[in-house]
């Protein structure tokens, strides 16, 4: 056991540096300004070891962020018993801007601004991100029919997708102001009425406002 442990933590490691040298290079010429071939001897690993961690160049940018581990679909399975599925992802995405996630947008840290640049930037990664999310978007669509109180795979789409783009529009907001140069600890206020006045805006539909 103790061997994988160490095993394990090598290749973390490995990882770890293989993302931070890319990210570096990425940060000084950008996204296709940078080979992989640069971004291997930059981490000092072969390119077929960069290729065993990360698949493609996109991989070395997107799957620093990118949690599999807690997606939508997780969350509405995972909530307590008696919370709506809209509820438990309301509070998640709270607990997420908590957490400075990269993906709300709200974080200013070097690396996350270099994300997003990346991300605006290359329409290779927003295409890459979005097939992402698109995935996530199915996944959550068959939760709220396996467990969410839906019953119709229409409705459940419907919501499914209002989500997502929710969440996208409320990640763009965030980024923005940080982009502006505010600090992710002054955007956090007004990160969290966005995220309020949204899932109230979806839980109530907009009849009142479009109608």
């Amino acid at each position: 056991m103790a061997e994988l442990g160490l095993r394990e933590r090598k290749k973390r490691r490995t990882r770890e540096a293989i993302m931070e040298a890319a990210f570096a290079l990425f940060r000084e010429s950008g996204f296709d300004g940078v080979s992989v071939v640069d971004i291997a001897a930059a981490a000092e690993v072969s390119k077929p070891t960069l290729f065993s961690y990360f698949p493609t160049k996109e991989d070395l940018v997107l799957r620093r962020f990118l949690d599999d581990d807690m997606t939508p679909a997780l969350v509405v399975r995972k909530r307590p018993s008696g919370m709506s599925p809209l509820r438990a992802l309301r509070q998640s995405f709270l607990d997420r801007l908590v957490q400075r996630d990269v993906l709300t947008g709200l974080n200013d840290t070097p690396s996350a601004i270099t994300f997003h640049d990346l991300l605006y930037s290359t329409p290779t990664l927003m295409a890459r991100l979005s097939g992402h999310m698109i995935e996530q978007e199915r996944g959550l669509c068959e939760e709220l029919l396996a467990s969410g109180g839906l019953s119709d795979e229409f409705t459940a789409r419907i919501v499914a997708a209002q989500v997502f783009g929710m969440k996208r529009v409320l990640a763009d907001c965030n980024a923005q102001e940080i982009r502006s140069g505010r600090s992710a600890d002054e955007v956090y206020p007004a990160a969290v009425s966005r995220v309020k006045a949204a899932f109230e805006l979806l839980r109530k539909g907009l009849d009142t406002r479009v109608g």
